[in-house]
């Protein structure tokens, strides 16, 4: 009779994140116990599976992605740029309900188990704002499809067309007029309900837990951002923002702080251990030198770096200045995927374009780390992101006979540059298998398909005449942000 113990037998397991063993493993209430050396017989009462034609993961960590992008899912057509993505696709967002919210989480941690993801820091938007029933929602959706998470409201007081400094001034009447009018309710409200939120949280916060999304820095008033500020620091909620992401916002930065965006933060009291940026494109040396200095993190989002041509990030330079670094996948309408093997991937590869020096190179072993422990951080995760006595039971298991461990030469490596979630069979988050048999365990995915197709279809339809209207604003943003690039910003 098994006493909920399970004893995984025979694998080849990535151990402390630093090599391969052939070792069994003990789990016991959702945590490692024990890792058993070949020849350890292990508790008669536990559960025994044999798992000897596995390669065993710590399960991947994304530290930055927004469930809502999942249901817009193939809306971001064309070549744009954040700012023109921002200002032209934000009817992918409209019209939304509570459910519609849930259901875009559900689709978003169903993709992220079947990439081998088992926790995400997501950063989900409803409009005009966060309400209490909605970021509950988010919440619960996640607890019952057993992913772990930090769901952030995104939050801003602060349009594009009043944030970025000259911009209402290159549209002209009646467009003008139109996104001049358009509001962002007052921060204290914003607050308000966050505060209402966190309090009444619907599940334990041991797997789901609240964070704060103040979404760019120039999108909120200072005060909005020193709240925001004290109250991640005062509930230890983790915070993050977008930073630096284009060198439009660095150059905005400067006509508007007259400062870098960090330096601007740093003034304002944001930064500090719970914080961090996603993305850090366009950061500087000194900037590095004071998110280090506050102990504050920075996640890297490769792919969508490239796909809105926002850049690549000084991910060497970063840790070098010994700030602490993840890797996320962004939206999956920004990104066209939840796939976390992919995002570490390219986190090894992008660092071997910007310099000849491979001792300057993104190592797999740095790779990795940022992809778990590293993201682990960022969301304020204990004891998730390696495979360890005391941690957590969140593994991926792999088919150590696919084409890509065929030959097994050097399994970190083949894992990093090869896998893609191909070879993925099995998710366990807790000590409890979410994912086998090519389908997830916690959710009826035809049903949820079914669901997403009609709600897509439903809100395409709302959301028709806004999206000519944010079209037409997006290659007004274009043009203005095209020429605000070849400006210089403080570093």
């Amino acid at each position: 009779m098994s006493t909920g113990q399970k004893l995984l037998k025979g694998g080849y397991v990535l151990v402390d994140n630093d090599r391969f063993e052939h070792v069994s493993i003990l789990i016991r209430d959702g945590v490692i116990a024990a890792l058993l050396a070949q020849g350890e017989a292990g508790p008669e009462a536990a559960e025994h599976i044999d798992v000897s034609d596995r390669l065993i993961l710590p399960g991947l960590v994304n530290g930055h992605t927004h469930s809502h992008g999942a249901l817009g899912r193939g809306g971001v057509a064309g070549d744009l740029t954040l700012e023109s993505f921002l200002s032209g696709c934000a009817w992918l967002n409209g019209s939304r309900r509570t459910d519609d919210l849930r259901l875009a989480a559900e689709l978003s941690a169903v993709e992220l188990i079947r990439k081998g993801c088992t926790a995400c820091f997501d950063l989900f938007i409803e409009l005009p704002a966060p309400t209490v029933a909605g970021t509950h929602a988010v919440a619960e959706a996640y607890h019952d499809v057993g992913l772990r998470a930090v769901v952030a409201p995104m939050i801003a007081d602060q349009t594009i067309y009043q944030a970025l400094p000259g911009l209402l001034d290159s549209f002209q009447p009646p467009l003008r007029d139109l996104v001049a009018a358009m509001r962002m309710p007052d921060w204290q409200d914003i607050m308000a309900t966050c505060a209402e939120a966190f309090a009444s949280w619907p599940v334990p916060t041991q797997r789901v837990r609240p964070g704060l999304g103040p979404t760019i820095p120039l999108h909120c008033t200072d005060g909005f951002l020193r709240a925001c500020g004290v109250m991640a620091k005062h509930e230890g909620l983790p915070l993050q923002t977008h930073l630096a992401e284009t060198r439009t916002q660095q150059v905005m930065a400067g006509r508007k702080y007259g400062t870098s965006l960090t330096a601007h933060l740093d003034q304002l009291g944001v930064l500090g251990p719970q914080f961090s940026g996603a993305h850090g494109v366009w950061l500087s040396h000194g900037e590095a030198d004071t998110l280090a200095s506050h102990e504050a993190c920075i996640c890297h989002n490769p792919m969508s770096n490239l796909r809105l041509g926002s850049g690549i990030a000084p991910v060497r330079m970063l840790m070098d200045s010994g700030v602490g670094m993840g890797v996320g996948t962004d939206a999956s309408n920004t990104s066209d995927g939840q796939n976390m093997f992919e995002a570490m991937r390219l986190a090894a590869t992008l660092s071997r374009a910007m310099t000849p020096q491979c001792e300057d190179w993104v190592s797999t072993r740095d790779a990795f780390s940022m992809a778990t422990t590293g993201s682990a951080r960022i969301m304020g995760l204990n004891k998730v992101g390696a495979i360890s006595t005391g941690w957590a039971a969140d593994l991926l298991f792999l088919d150590a006979g696919y084409c890509h461990y065929t030959p097994l030469r050097n399994p970190l490596e083949q894992v990093v540059f090869s896998e893609n979630g191909a070879a993925l069979r099995e998710v366990m988050i807790a000590g409890e298998y979410v994912f086998a048999n090519d389908r997830v365990l916690t959710i009826d995915e035809a049903a949820l398909a079914a669901r997403a197709n009609e709600a897509a279809a439903r809100l395409d339809g709302a959301t028709a005449e806004t999206r000519l209207m944010n079209e037409a604003a997006s290659a007004v943003v274009q043009s203005f942000c095209r020429a605000a690039c070849a400006a210089p910003y403080p570093q």
